[in-house]
C-alpha cells in the first residue's frame, strides 16, 4: 500500500469559464496527463454591469477561482472500451487561481496558479494507493483583444502567450509493493503535479453575437513542451519507456451560449470540447513514457452573473475517447498501451471583478 503526500508543486487546471468554458485543463482525462487550462470568458453572459453590456472599461483586476473533479475508471485501448473487473480508479481534484490585470481595454497581464490533489489505486506493479497533492506549473503571460472593446459588431478575438514555469513537482514517490517487496516507487505520470519542463502556451478565444442574447464562441490553445524527457524513472519494463516524457497538450472548444430573456445575467450554453496529449510534440523529441490520448465531449454549461461576480458550472460528457500508440510503442512494435478515462467532469468556477 502506498501513500504519497506532496505539498509543493502540482500542475493542474481548473477551468473557470464563462458561458461554457469550464475548463484546464481539463476536463481531465484520467491516465492521460493533460492538465490544460483556459481563460475565463465573462463576455458570454449579459452582465448589465454598470450600465454597459459587458462591463469592459470599469474593471482592471479579475480573480478567477475554479474547481473540477472527475473519476476515471473506463478502460480503453485505442478507441475501444474494454470491460475490466478490477479497474484502476484515478480520482482528481483540481483547483486553479487565475488573475487578469487589464492595463488598457485591449491589453492584460494573465497568470494562473494550479493546485492538484489526487488519489490512484494502482493494481499493477508497483501496486498501492498513491496520493499526491501540491501546487502545479505556474503560467505567466499577456493577452490582447484584437479590437478595442466594446465593438460595434458584437464580437471580438483575443490572443495570448504565456510561459509555463516548471514549479510543480514531477517525481512524487512513495512506498509500494513490487515483486513481493516494499519499494520506493514513482507515482503515475497522470498523478504528477508538474512535468519538469519549461513551456510556451499559445491561445486564442473569441465570440460573436448571433441573435438577441445569443453568442457564438470559440477557444483553442496549445502547450508547447520542447523538452524530450525529464529523467524521472517510471518502473516500466517496456522498451523506451523507462523515463517520463514531457508532453505537449491541447484544448479546443466551440458552441453557442444563450441568455435567458426574463433572467438578466443568466446564460445557458452547449458546445463541443476536445483535449488531449499528442503522439508527437510539435517541437523537440517525443521519447520516453507518455499516454497520448484524446477526448471529445459534449459540453453543457450554466452561467449566472450578479453585479461583479460570475458563477459558472459545466459538465463535459465524453462522446469519444482514444488512446493511440506512443512513439516507443510504434518504434519497438510493442503492444498498444492503455488508458483509463472518465465519463464526465464537473467544473465549477467563480470570477470576481475588482
Amino acid at each position: 500500500m502506498m501513500k504519497t503526500h506532496v505539498r509543493r508543486n502540482g500542475m493542474a487546471t481548473m477551468l473557470l469559464v464563462a458561458a461554457i468554458f469550464g475548463g484546464q485543463r481539463l476536463s481531465g482525462q484520467g491516465c492521460v496527463a493533460a492538465h490544460s487550462n483556459q481563460r475565463a470568458m465573462d463576455e458570454l453572459v449579459r452582465a448589465w454591469d454598470g450600465g454597459t453590456k459587458y462591463g469592459w472599461s470599469i474593471h482592471n483586476l479579475t480573480v478567477d477561482i475554479g474547481y473540477r473533479f472527475f473519476n476515471s475508471n473506463k478502460y480503453f485501448i485505442g478507441d475501444e472500451e474494454i470491460a475490466r473487473a478490477n479497474a484502476i480508479r484515478n480520482h482528481q481534484n483540481i483547483f486553479d487561481v487565475g488573475v487578469e490585470y487589464r492595463f488598457t481595454p485591449q491589453w492584460s497581464f494573465i497568470a494562473d496558479v494550479p493546485v492538484f490533489d489526487g488519489t490512484r489505486n494502482q493494481l499493477y506493479p508497483p501496486s498501492g494507493i498513491f496520493q499526491v497533492s501540491g501546487v502545479g506549473d505556474i503560467t505567466l503571460g499577456a493577452q490582447r483583444w484584437i479590437f478595442r472593446p466594446p465593438t460595434e459588431f458584437g464580437g471580438d478575438i483575443a490572443v495570448s502567450a504565456s510561459v509555463k514555469i516548471p514549479t510543480g513537482i514531477n517525481n512524487a514517490t512513495g512506498s509500494a509493493l513490487y515483486k513481493g517487496k516494499t519499494v520506493k516507487a514513482t507515482a503515475d505520470q497522470s498523478m504528477q503535479p508538474g512535468d519538469g519542463g519549461w513551456g510556451l502556451l499559445l491561445a486564442t478565444q473569441g465570440y460573436k453575437s448571433l441573435w438577441k442574447s445569443a453568442d457564438l464562441y470559440g477557444q483553442a490553445q496549445y502547450l508547447f513542451n520542447p523538452r524530450d524527457t525529464n529523467g524521472v524513472v517510471t518502473f516500466r519494463s517496456q522498451p523506451g519507456q523507462g523515463v517520463m516524457s514531457v508532453t505537449d497538450q491541447y484544448l479546443y472548444r466551440m458552441g453557442i451560449s444563450q441568455g435567458l430573456p426574463k433572467l438578466k445575467g443568466v446564460a445557458l450554453s452547449l458546445g463541443a470540447r476536445g483535449e488531449g496529449v499528442p503522439v508527437r510534440d510539435l517541437m523537440g523529441g517525443s521519447n520516453g513514457f507518455r499516454r497520448p490520448g484524446s477526448v471529445i465531449s459534449l459540453d453543457p454549461g450554466l452561467m449566472v452573473n450578479v453585479r461583479r461576480t460570475t458563477l459558472s458550472v459545466n459538465g463535459p460528457w465524453a462522446l469519444r475517447r482514444d488512446r493511440p500508440p506512443s512513439v516507443p510503442e510504434i518504434k519497438y512494435g510493442t503492444t498498444n498501451g492503455d488508458a483509463f478515462f472518465a465519463d464526465y467532469t464537473v467544473l465549477i468556477g467563480v470570477s470576481h471583478h475588482f
